[in-house]
């Protein structure tokens, strides 16, 4: 086995240590570019009844913003185990969807996200992510808002020459943590290697994404039910 991590520079650390200890090659590769989007909370964030995280990408920024002074009056929580772990970081307890579905849908499901009728949220996430859940909580009554905090973008890569890299280094499985990391890597891929890549083991975060690497042809999807390093591990089977 020999895993390609495609996480945005500097959030593949941890993943790799325990590829390391566990004797697994890997190849670092950033799919997804991420950049402070510096844009100072609202009011509405320092009021809300909950606060919701998308990712642990929001949670860092998000301190930076506060310089890692978290408003301790409300409830806080996690779409996923990563992001819950990165919360705990600055001494923020949080809820997170359960270990089954470790997505919006999931966090959903919480008892504590049903009866939010007049409730303040705000969403902490990148810019231009999805919807879903911000509907969802605005049907249940709430008055949603959103903090982006960062955005995303494709990072500069040479498509033939990073590509003939993956096979010679005989890259054989592809962590991919979010559906527009697995857009990158279709654009990125000419298409004279399509069935090379799609021989590959992929990993993915969530039913939806696992919906969306089918369709793009994949028939070695696993679903790791969430992002965090332990999770992935045990989608690799290790």
């Amino acid at each position: 086995m020999k895993v390609l991590l495609t996480r945005p520079e500097g959030r593949n650390q941890q993943m790799a240590d325990a590829l390391t200890q566990l004797g697994i090659g890997y190849h670092l590769c950033p799919l997804l570019e991420i950049t402070p989007s510096n844009t100072p909370p609202k009011a509405s964030f320092f009021s809300a009844d909950k606060l919701v995280f998308i990712s642990a990408n929001a949670v860092y920024f998000a301190a930076n913003n506060l310089n890692n002074h978290f408003p301790m009056h409300c409830e806080y929580f996690a779409v996923g185990e990563a992001t819950q772990m990165a919360l705990a970081e600055y001494q923020v307890v949080s809820q997170s969807a359960p270990s089954s579905q470790q997505d919006s849908e999931g966090l959903l499901s919480l008892s504590q996200l049903q009866d939010v009728e007049l409730q303040k949220i705000t969403i902490v996430r990148g810019e231009g992510g999805r919807e879903t859940l911000a509907q969802t909580l605005s049907e249940r009554g709430a008055n949603v808002d959103y903090w982006q905090v960062y955005q995303r973008s494709k990072p500069a890569l040479d498509p033939k020459s990073v590509c003939q890299q993956w096979q010679d280094l005989g890259i054989d499985t592809l962590v991919l943590t979010s559906g527009e990391a697995l857009a990158n890597l279709m654009e990125l891929v000419p298409k004279e290697l399509f069935a090379w890549l799609r021989s590959c083991h992929m990993i993915v975060p969530s039913h939806r994404v696992q919906v969306q690497a089918i369709s793009q042809g994949f028939h070695r999807v696993s679903n790791a039910n969430g992002a965090s390093t332990q999770a992935i591990l045990t989608a690799l089977a290790l």
